[in-house]
């Protein structure tokens, strides 16, 4: 999701398969927070912290299902959760990122452990379903493990799926893939770069009192975003089935036909890259469904060949995107628009206002619900605004300068005739402007470009040692140090 237009991409792929939640493994995101797309996605994630584009996971949540979130607990950069309200009750998810295979004992034993700590925080009552690519492989036998593995595994089981299937079966999970008879293309998630080796490495396990609920998983194979993985999708059965289809056409036909009211966001990825996106997805399904070595091999070079026309394309609509909105900004600032130049150069800097970050306590623990939150926000300002009023007070009287502007020269600089004239207008300035504000209709600045060393240094020193408010002080030294020679005219 680092790479440019690759969560477009994802968020299309989520609409074309009509997936209410989508769990990402390997997301690349640094930090932790929560972000609304442009699209209406929630996007929670969670990554590293010291701002290397690795690993991090993360959970999306459709716009139509996005209020469903009671609380999130970004944990670290492989673990997230999060839980949801539901029909018949709440549903908590826990996206993963386990470590390879070859990966040190240390990391497996710390990132299960973790994975355990999480699972007991889980409300006994909840469906709880964890999912993700555990780089495992629990194989096909499942003698001594009935109650976690069913009979529909592929290949033999690694050490990453002996730490898997004692997960399990310590929790009472059960893994979704193994228990529903599919062809093994619909059951192997992972294919290698030079694609001869495939394994069923990533998997949606769930609780076994909740075990009937999963109607079927299997592999998406037409879901194509240019990874070495598929999406694996469960539909969890329920009776109101039938109605919430005749719900969704009720709601897709008033929105057709009366419409709403809502911001129109530019789209800065063309109709010329979606067309490549879709050839290229082409490709893939015509990939998975030839048996020819020699077909797969020409179609794994226009796969590859088309793949670079994609990103070719994206980060060209980025960069168009950004020089149009450049001269929008030049434009709307020529003509005193200062509110569109501020709302595009925030579109500019990429700062997303809509992003909210996790919350801690006194004892730097996260807050994860909103209720939790509310109440720290509360102590937050009740601890800051009925503080203790202070012993001493002191009474100044703002009309006053209390040093006379000949001492602290004498005292503090030694400057020529030029200089020194300069330097005592400036400070006179300040002093007038202090004591009157907006009555001075007519500034003199100081060209600091021509004096900067010895004069501004020497103001800065002077009107510091003045008896002034700490934020008149700091209001006239950022003045006086932003200006340029262009705004006095020299």
């Amino acid at each position: 999701m680092n790479e440019t237009g690759k969560q477009a991409q994802i968020l299309n792929e989520m609409k074309n398969y009509k997936l209410h939640l989508l769990g990402i493994s390997e997301c690349r995101w640094t930090g932790c927070g929560k972000s609304i797309a442009r699209s209406g996605e929630t996007i929670i994630h969670s990554g590293r912290t010291d701002n290397k584009h690795q690993q991090g996971v993360a959970i999306i949540r459709n716009k139509q299902t996005a209020k469903s979130l009671i609380e999130y607990s970004p944990v670290n950069e492989r673990i997230i959760r999060a839980r949801f309200h539901a029909k018949k009750g709440k549903v908590t998810f826990i996206q993963c990122y386990a470590p390879t295979n070859e990966a040190e004992e240390e990391v497996k034993n710390e990132f299960y452990n973790t994975l355990q700590a999480e699972i007991r925080k889980v409300p006994t009552h909840d469906l709880t379903i964890v999912m993700g690519d555990l780089n495992a492989k629990v194989g096909n036998d499942n003698t001594g493990n009935e109650r976690v593995i069913g009979k529909y595994g592929c290949g033999q089981m690694n050490e990453n799926g002996e730490l898997l299937v004692d997960f399990c079966g310590i929790n009472n999970l059960v893994i979704g893939g193994t228990i529903f008879p599919h062809k093994d293309i619909h059951k192997l998630t992972w294919n290698s770069p030079n694609a001869r080796d495939k394994n069923q490495i990533d998997h949606i396990m769930i609780n076994g009192k909740w075990k009937r609920s999963l109607q079927d998983v299997r592999v998406k194979r037409g879901a194509d975003i240019a990874k070495d993985t598929i999406e694996e999708a469960s539909e969890p059965a329920s009776i109101n089935n039938k109605w919430l289809k005749v719900e969704e056409i009720y709601k897709e036909t008033s929105e057709k036909v009366l419409g709403y009211k809502r911001q129109i966001h530019k789209e800065w990825i063309t109709q010329g890259t979606w067309k490549l996106i879709d050839e290229r997805k082409e490709i893939n399904n015509k990939l998975c469904q030839t048996y020819s070595e020699r077909i797969k091999d020409k179609l794994r070079k226009e796969y590859s060949e088309c793949n670079k026309k994609v990103k070719k394309a994206t980060r060209s609509d980025k960069i168009k995107y950004t020089e149009d909105l450049a001269k929008e900004a030049e434009n709307a600032a020529s003509n005193q628009r200062m509110g569109q130049v501020y709302q595009v150069v925030k579109q500019l800097c990429n700062k997303k206002t809509n992003k909210s970050m996790p919350i801690k306590d006194k004892q730097n623990n996260t807050l994860s619900s909103e209720k939790e939150q509310k109440e720290r926000w509360k102590e937050h300002f009740q601890e800051v605004l009925n503080g203790k009023e202070p012993e001493n007070t002191v009474s100044i009287d703002i009309t006053e300068i209390v040093r006379p502007i000949g001492a602290d020269i004498e005292q503090n600089c030694s400057l020529d005739e030029e200089s020194m004239k300069l330097y005592i207008v400036v400070l006179d300035y300040i002093a007038f402007d202090f004591s009157y504000g907006p009555t001075l209709k007519n500034p003199i600045w100081l060209p600091f470009s021509r004096w900067r060393k010895n004069v501004v240094s020497t103001i800065t020193l002077t009107f510091w040692s003045c008896i002034v408010p700490l934020t008149a002080k700091l209001f006239h030294m950022i003045r006086l140090m932003t200006i340029s020679d262009e705004d006095v005219g020299i």
